[in-house]
């Protein structure tokens, strides 16, 4: 057996091989080497290892063993443990960094923005973004061992001005660096590492140290690994290291043609520092690939651009061995991401079936989600290394919807129903009594059309309710949502302990027992989150609402919660470093497309590429070669899954780059020998893809419905109609049928906006205030007097700042040219009346006609004008002739005396007057408004409507294919389209 320490200074390096199980194989060659040693002799060990999770395992791994004393295990992040006499002052906590960070920026965009003609120099909502992305470059410099010095003293000549805003963020890390006492982590790190590699060379330590599962990635660990290695009684134990590429290409390779892309590149580098060539790493004493014909396919795929000839060089010997080496990978290339999470959810399902051990290895959390909520369909619940995002735990968005009740703005109708829907809200007592009046409240909202809710509407609910409880309620609602808003700069820990007081409240509701907001999970997790802020509250400073919304949603985000339920352990979800891990029978490499795996390099706000490359920080190419090497550790599995998928988001996508090689070099194989292995990866996927199309696939027994004319009893058919109406018999008899007989009110929206529906009537009440004061003073007949109307019942009835504004400046616009058509209309006749109502009763076919006109003049000549106001474009000639009767039939209505205070006379005039931007008079021909004919031919449609036969079809003549009827899903429109045949359906 291979001896783990070599007793001199001479570096010991040892490397396992891809897809071999490494804590086991730690654990095995461990137990043989101390197996004839004291029991105490291996708790003297101290294994450094390179995440939680790997330390969680090797643990596990020696309790299934004989009873033994352990060895010291701790991870190579926590530096503080190899040094635990450490004589350094305790760091300081990374969010107190950034929140002090974060008032030196802020501090600086308002000096900018006060130098630079208000121009800034930045969004002051990015403040603590900057802040967090200034703190990661702080501690980066700090881990590879690089002064801010360095960075004021690049040569930029060559830059754009980019570079100049750059500096003056840079500079507040230098001025912090000088303006405090404390350490940061990475600061202290770099302190402890230092002293323990001189303290090392002086006088190494007499109990063994091995780092195991770490590639050295980052500065600190790579120094700690270097220094490791040349201790007496210090290894190195390297995950998947590639024996194959380190004997075949890598000493082919010129110096620096490695580039930090490959898998195998951070090797390079730590063997490189050591002075040390591939051929001395060792082979670990335990631990074996799953297997070899894999790793050579594979290492062959991954060449680097120098030695890539060796795939002709070495296509014979590829052929022969691609069968063997794909035997065990299934390529599954999805349509879509959502078939794609389904087809995985299914495998991962007959695994825990089967009794298998299988993980899902993606960095793209958003199709872990998906696979996740597949798999609830079947009640299983994987264990998910990273948990769930703390901003989208209940807890979460319960605190940030919260955030909306303090904002200055007002409270919208939708953020206050989403909150008193919350499961959080009021989740004490009398739970469903609380949601019958949220139930109550939001139905009365949504007839009311508030878009902004108050005390008042609060009061007035609780009046209509005509409850006691419902007033009790509404009271408790309107103290705890109104009232309570941020106004101006506070300082960030009065901020906090307002949110938390307003959240506590809200979820305790009426009663005065204790929260439930932090006893479960994410409630533990978020309290601790919040009692860190509050502990660095003072270095926050003083901050608006909106700023201190930017650092909650921050900082949530950055949270994750592990739910402490039953997982199923056979199903498991891992990040893409916990590929070193293995130890499980099926592999599953999801989402493998470029931008995903790999992942898109994150732009650096601060510094390019030529920059980071003269500091000596590290390369975007270095996150893509930890993913290929995760990737190559991975795909050497037993089993293994490849999954891509073909779209995402309606977009095409590319396959990831370690695909594309592995599929190009399968293609260009000998013998099509290469083309088989590959065609029969795609073909063990097939089955799976079915079934993703089968398990939501519609039941046939269930027939797609016809397009409806249901043909209702006569004597329930609506006797009355108002003029508005006409045009949707004509249109869509189906709505009249679904509304006048079937009494069913559409469910308006719950957040009423400023549509051009709101924008008609704030017009129409406009011009309606307008003419009266004109008529009763021609004198008020000018600009200043309806500007001013216009500005007062917009600011009154839209609260909509940005809306109020918009509609404003555009009827500013048409104010002269109404005046003008006002003047004429002044010599012509008199105003009248205006929003008139009335109603026309036709006695012989026993039908009544209601409705409302906009406007009555009486003309010189003792004759009616009628006008509508109109903001939009008037309807055509040929539109008005067969659907559009709204201004003919008021007509009708009117010579027959159907208005009140409207005398029964001729009409002499008929048209529209335009608001918007078609402003002007716009007239109908005098044959469009024959009232005789208007009313023979509305008795001839009524009639034929009250026929016994007579069905009520949907969507008989609808403008444009897209309109969106009110009714259209009770109709089941899509199921049919209008080509289809209307089926009448006799209802008794």
């Amino acid at each position: 057996m291979t001896p783990l320490f070599n007793g001199s200074k001479f570096p010991q390096l040892f490397g396992t091989p891809l897809g071999a199980d490494f804590p086991r194989a730690l654990v095995d060659a461990l137990q043989t080497a101390y197996a004839d040693k004291p029991p105490e002799a291996l708790a003297r060990v101290h294994l450094v290892l390179n995440t939680r999770r790997m330390a969680r395992r090797v643990s596990e791994l020696f309790d299934e063993g004989d009873a033994l004393l352990l060895p010291r295990i701790s991870l190579i992040s926590d530096f503080a443990t190899l040094d635990p006499n450490c004589p350094l002052p305790a760091s300081e906590p990374a969010l107190q960094t950034k929140l002090a960070l974060s008032v030196l920026i802020r501090s600086l965009i308002e000096a900018e923005t006060k130098t630079k003609d208000h121009t800034a120099i930045a969004p002051r909502e990015a403040a603590f973004d900057l802040a967090e992305s200034l703190t990661a470059l702080m501690s980066e410099m700090h881990e590879e061992g690089v002064a801010p010095d360095a960075v004021a003293a690049l040569d930029v000549t060559d830059q754009s001005g980019h570079w100049e805003r750059a500096q003056a963020f840079l500079k507040i890390v230098q001025t912090y660096a000088l303006s405090r006492d404390g350490l940061t982590t990475a600061q202290r790190s770099r302190k402890i590492t230092e002293a323990l590699v001189a303290r090392w060379s002086e006088k190494p330590p007499n109990d063994p140290i091995i780092i195991a599962g770490s590639t050295g990635s980052r500065g600190l660990t790579a120094a700690l690994m270097r220094a490791v290695s040349k201790l007496p009684q210090g290894a190195v134990v390297l995950p998947g290291f590639d024996f194959a590429f380190a004997a075949d290409a890598w000493p082919r390779l010129p110096d620096g043609a490695m580039s930090e892309d490959h898998p195998q590149y951070r090797f390079q580098a730590l063997l490189a520092a050591l002075e040390l060539a591939p051929k001395d790493v060792k082979q670990w004493p335990a631990g074996t690939a799953p297997s070899e014909a894999r790793n050579r396919l594979l290492s062959l795929a991954l060449r680097p651009a120098p030695v890539t000839d060796q795939w002709i060089e070495n296509r014979a010997e590829a052929a022969l061995i691609a069968e063997e080496a794909t035997s065990g990978i299934t390529l599954l290339e999805a349509n879509s991401q959502r078939d794609e999470a389904l087809a995985i959810a299914l495998r991962l399902r007959q695994a825990a079936e089967d009794g298998q051990q299988a993980a899902l290895i993606t960095p793209d959390r958003g199709l872990s989600r998906q696979v996740t909520a597949a798999l609830a369909r079947w009640s299983i619940t994987p264990d998910d290394s990273a948990g769930e995002p703390l901003h989208l735990s209940p807890v979460g968005r319960f605190l940030r919807h919260v955030q909306e009740v303090l904002s200055p703005r007002a409270l919208t109708a939708e953020a206050l129903i989403t909150l008193l829907k919350h499961p959080l809200c009021n989740a004490l007592e009398e739970r469903g009594t609380h949601l019958r009046y949220t139930r109550e409240l939001e139905l009365y909202i949504r007839r009311k059309g508030v878009p902004q809710p108050d005390t008042d509407t609060l009061l007035a609910f609780a009046t209509a309710h005509k409850d006691e409880a419902a007033r009790l309620w509404a009271a408790w609602v309107s103290k705890a949502f109104f009232g309570l808003s941020v106004v101006g700069e506070q300082p960030l820990e009065v901020l906090i302990k307002t949110h938390l007081e307003t959240a506590e409240a809200l979820s305790r509701g009426p009663s005065i027992a204790e929260t439930p907001l932090w006893k479960k999970d994410d409630g533990e997790e978020a309290q601790k989150l919040f009692n860190s802020l509050l502990a660095c509250a003072p270095a926050g400073g003083e901050m608006t609402h909106y700023d201190y919304i930017n650092l909650i949603d921050s900082s949530l985000s950055s949270g994750e919660v592990r739910r402490s339920e039953a997982t199923h352990s056979g199903v498991l979800i891992w990040g893409t470093l916990e590929a070193r891990v293995q130890g499980v029978d099926l592999l599953i490499l999801a989402g493998l497309n470029e931008g995903s795996w790999p992942e898109a390099p994150a732009p650096d706000p601060w510094l390019n590429r030529a920059m980071r490359a003269k500091l000596g920080l590290l390369l975007p190419e270095r996150r893509i070669g930890l993913s290929a090497h995760d990737f190559q550790q991975a795909i050497a599995a037993k089993e293994v899954w490849l999954t891509r998928a073909h779209k995402s988001d309606d977009a095409e996508t590319v396959p990831s780059r370690w695909v594309i090689r592995l599929t190009n070099l399968l293609i260009g194989l000998s013998q099509e020998r290469g083309e088989k292995a590959l065609s029969e990866m795609r073909a063990r996927a097939k089955p799976w893809l079915t079934r993703t199309k089968q398990i939501d696939a519609p039941l046939a027994l269930v027939p797609q419905a016809q397009r409806p004319a249901p043909v209702p009893p006569v004597m329930n058919r609506p006797r009355t109609l108002s003029i508005t109406k006409i045009q949707t018999l004509i249109r869509d008899p189906y709505a009249i049928y679904a509304r006048h007989i079937l009494k069913l009110n559409p469910l308006n929206p719950l957040q009423k906006m400023p549509d051009a529906l709101l924008r008609g009537t704030i017009l129409h009440t406009v011009m309606e205030d307008f003419i009266k004061a004109a008529s009763a003073d021609p004198s008020l007949r000018n600009r200043a007097t309806l500007s001013a109307l216009a500005r007062d019942i917009l600011e009154r009835d839209v609260p909509w700042p940005a809306a109020r504004l918009i509609w404003r400046a555009r009827f500013e616009k048409v104010i002269d040219s109404l005046l003008k058509e006002e003047a004429e209309r002044a010599k012509h006749g008199q105003f009248l009346k205006a929003e008139a109502e009335g109603q026309l009763e036709l006695k012989d076919i026993g039908f009544s006609l209601k409705g409302k006109a906009d406007r009555f003049d009486l003309l010189d000549d003792q004759t009616l004008a009628i006008y509508d106001y109109k903001t939009g474009k008037p309807s055509s000639p040929d539109v008005r002739k067969s659907f559009d009767k709204q201004l003919p039939l008021t007509a009708a209505m009117a010579s027959e005396g159907a208005f009140k205070d409207i005398p029964a006379t001729a009409i002499g005039r008929i048209g529209y007057i335009g608001l918007g931007s078609d402003c002007g008079e716009f007239l109908l021909k005098p044959e469009e408004y024959d009232t005789a004919n208007i009313l023979a031919e509305f008795r001839q449609l009524i009639l034929a409507f009250l026929s016994p036969d007579k069905g009520y079809p949907s969507r008989r003549a609808v403008q444009k294919e897209s309109f969106t009827g009110d009714y259209d899903h009770l109709a089941r429109f899509g199921e049919w389209s209008s080509t289809d045949d209307p089926v009448k359906e006799v209802l008794t």
